[in-house]
């Protein structure tokens, strides 16, 4: 029975994006797969394998992390939407670290031109002050973006603000006060990955449920043995769900306290950047669904 649950489950996922829980169903994630997960793979390797996981949609990266985003200007975006719908798939976004929050203009057009709904960025400002001042950064980055986030709300794009380490949107009061002030605010949310945070599964749950409904898109990803330095691969696969120390059941409960419907991508960073996290394709695709099964056991 729990094989054919798991089973059922994997089918639901492969449902067509934007995918919400239909009224009355199950609560459950909403898989999206980043390019990154496959290095610099090319996307005709990487498009095939995206049901497989148990996703609708994909989302780009640049270097160094990927080029995906560099190869869909190279093949053009009209060729890269047939190759989408070849594979019954969607575009979900992009990540755009290296453009910043600031400089995002094009790239929101692309986005809206693709079909897709977000770009994940980072923060701006000093990080390295005292609690109240940083406190006042994150409320002067808040102003900076409002023009911003007014075009990609016009566009339908949110800009997913994401927490890093070494960034104004670092520790968890910083992530609290940018929820508030972003809360009525369209065009701008916050992608979260625990993976920056301590590891402390109720501080993490409670984040959650303070971002409630200005969160863009989770990262299913913890810290394991981090991705700061080359390490054994079995060590460096502690940062994918199931391998690590972190318990992913009180997150899961409060992510559907939230009733969150939006993207979930099961991640890490392999090192170097820009190879997949598995040597090949195949064995990539079939760690990200070892995860997705983690997840939707504690779900189910």
């Amino acid at each position: 029975m729990t094989n054919r649950r798991r089973f059922l489950q994997s089918l639901s996922a492969f449902a067509a994006a934007p995918a919400f829980a239909a009224e009355g169903a199950p609560w459950k994630l909403n898989y999206m797969l980043a390019s990154s997960m496959y290095g610099s793979l090319p996307l005709a390797k990487i498009l095939p394998e995206v049901k497989k996981t148990g996703a609708a949609s994909i989302e780009l990266w640049p270097k160094k992390h990927g080029t995906q985003r560099e190869e869909m200007d190279a093949v053009g975006h009209d060729k890269f939407a047939e190759m989408l719908k070849a594979q019954g798939l969607s575009f979900g976004g992009t990540t755009r670290y290296d453009l910043g929050p600031f400089r995002l203009t094009d790239e929101i057009k692309v986005v809206k031109k693709m079909g897709g709904t977000f770009i994940v960025a980072g923060g701006a400002g000093d990080w390295k002050v005292s609690s109240e001042q940083l406190k006042l950064n994150v409320k002067a980055f808040v102003e900076k973006m409002k023009p911003h986030a007014a075009l990609a709300a016009e566009n339908g794009v949110t800009i997913g603000i994401e927490n890093h380490i070494n960034n104004l949107i670092d520790k968890p009061d910083s992530l609290r006060w940018l929820a508030d002030g972003i809360r009525d605010i369209p065009g701008i949310g916050i992608a979260l990955a625990p993976y920056h945070l301590p590891q402390d599964t109720t501080l993490i749950a409670d984040l959650i449920k303070h971002i409630d409904q200005k969160m863009t898109l989770f990262y299913a990803w913890e810290y394991g043995k981090s991705c700061s330095k080359a390490m054994p691969k079995e060590d460096e696969l502690q940062q994918m769900p199931g391998r690590g120390k972190l318990d992913w059941k009180p997150l899961l409960q409060a992510l559907k306290t939230v009733n969150f419907t939006g993207p979930t991508e099961i991640f890490m960073h392999p090192t170097p950047r820009g190879i997949p996290i598995l040597p090949t394709a195949a064995e990539t695709t079939a760690e990200i669904v070892r995860a997705r099964n983690h997840l939707d056991s504690l779900i189910s």
